[in-house]
């Protein structure tokens, strides 16, 4: 009998359950459900319905039994920052509030009242971005203090669907870290800056490392469903779980974990909580085994997923891309501008910085999406020297991994403008990440190296 083990990975446009298992030394993948996900606006508020995308996890889970293919083991990962706080009978306080939402504007003024910038960045690493879960709770505790004084746990989404698969609260350390509340010296919640900002102290459960297990289906879970599963914390932050599955044992490898965000870092032993570092807008997020993930924050392929949607034309990706490649127009946009975080119209967006600037305005289809790769593959540039610069290092090959990995244009666009290789694969980094943390509870990789050379033995990688 095979032994499946099954990864729920949900991004920011869609979610999906993969269930893998091991044949003659390689991990095999499978697909077994796909759903939409995207930002509710309610009354104004672009909210998630966690209460949807909970009975789509169960929804998937039923589909493992329809097929015989009943996961030992299974873990969730989500996007970072966004959350929810639950009550004393764990009801959610408020709507779930997504990240997008602009219920954080001022709020880095009000947190700066009580600690400055180079303060926070030095305890916790983590950039400034106006949507971190820092700056959220300033804006709860602005227009609902009540439910911050009511709360009693904070849960990251992930967290939640295990406590509700479970009954057991955890909060996971990867997924905790995008919030700019963790101390990169302790990896615990910095409780002396909680303190300081007024949050409640007494919802922040102790962090938990991924590989940790939560517990078993609970009774009602169970019955729902079909059968019972452990699950086991994976890194529940989809870029935590990406990482891991970077195909290469070289711990000076640069890598761009590409989707709606694109993550331009590397993997280091310590955290660069210095000014430079800061000033150069790098981010020092948790990962698997106590590592950190040094990166950088790309806007990506959500500049390409939002001119998709307002195309006349329904244009598959690979369409758009090729038409994007015929086009010599010359403008360069700067992607990581907040005026592209959530306009009302990408498009619009693009054409309005192309003519602030005194650039070509792109038009067409082919020039509008043209400017967005070549933009996001100047950025890249630019992000590796930054690197360079900062860590003294030299390095001759990108590894790509994540769906944006499959955007050929984008890959050969990345290689001229960085003048480096550009290894791109595997597609589903993040489902594979999440299982290899699984698997490695499991026994079934002795540590991280061996687990990462089935990686690159088991799946397409492709060489620009």
């Amino acid at each position: 009998m095979d032994k499946y083990y099954l990864a729920v990975d949900i991004g920011a446009s869609s979610g999906r359950h993969m269930l893998a298992s091991m044949k003659d030394g390689k991990m095999q993948l499978e697909e077994v459900y796909r759903f939409p996900n995207g930002m509710d606006n309610k009354n104004g508020t672009l909210c998630w319905d966690a209460e949807r995308l909970f009975n789509e996890i169960k929804t998937g889970l039923k589909k493992c039994k329809e097929l015989g293919k009943i996961p030992a083991t299974m873990g969730i990962d989500t996007w970072g920052v966004d959350y929810v706080l639950l009550d004393e009978d764990d009801r959610i306080l408020g709507e779930t509030v997504g990240y997008r939402d602009s219920r954080t504007n001022g709020m880095d003024e009000k947190v700066y009242e009580k600690i400055s910038l180079e303060d926070l960045y030095a305890r916790t690493g983590i950039q400034k971005q106006l949507f971190n879960t820092v700056y959220q709770l300033m804006a709860v505790k602005e227009t609902h203090p009540e439910y911050l004084e009511q709360a009693k746990a904070i849960l990251m989404l992930p967290d939640y669907f295990h406590f509700l698969l479970t009954g057991v609260k955890k909060n996971e350390y990867t997924e905790a870290t995008t919030g700019q509340l963790i101390s990169t010296k302790t990896n615990d919640w910095d409780y002396e800056l909680i303190d300081l900002l007024g949050y409640n102290r007494e919802m922040f459960q102790p962090v938990s490392m991924p590989g940790t297990v939560v517990g078993n289906f609970t009774k009602e879970i169970q019955e729902e469903v079909g059968f019972d599963c452990t699950v086991v914390l994976p890194a529940t932050h989809d870029t935590g779980s990406a990482v891991l599955a970077v195909p290469t044992n070289d711990d000076n490898a640069v890598y761009i974990s590409s989707g709606t965000w694109s993550l331009m870092g590397i993997e280091r032993k310590e955290a660069d909580c210095s000014v430079e570092s800061m000033r150069a807008n790098f981010t020092n997020e948790g990962g698997y085994d106590h590592r950190f993930r040094f990166i950088k924050n790309i806007m990506g392929l959500w500049m390409i997923q939002s001119v998709k949607k307002e195309f006349t034309e329904d244009l598959s990706f690979a369409e758009i891309c090729d038409m994007a490649s015929k086009e010599t127009i010359t403008s360069i946009v700067d992607c990581n501008d907040d005026c592209f975080l959530a306009p009302e119209s990408m498009i619009r967006a693009v054409q309005d910085f192309c003519r602030n600037s005194g650039q070509q305005v792109p038009e067409t289809v082919g020039e509008i999406s043209s400017v967005i790769y070549n933009s996001l593959a100047k950025c890249y540039a630019d992000t590796v020297d930054e690197i360079e610069a900062i860590t003294g290092n030299k390095y001759d090959t990108i590894y790509v991994v994540g769906g944006g990995s499959n955007a050929e244009y984008l890959n050969q666009l990345t290689a001229k403008y960085t003048g480096r290789r550009v290894s791109a694969g595997p597609s589903e980094a993040t489902a594979i990440g999440n299982i290899m943390v699984q698997m490695l509870h499991d026994g079934v990789f002795k540590d991280l190296p061996e687990a990462r050379t089935c990686v690159r033995d088991s799946f397409d990688v492709k060489m620009y």
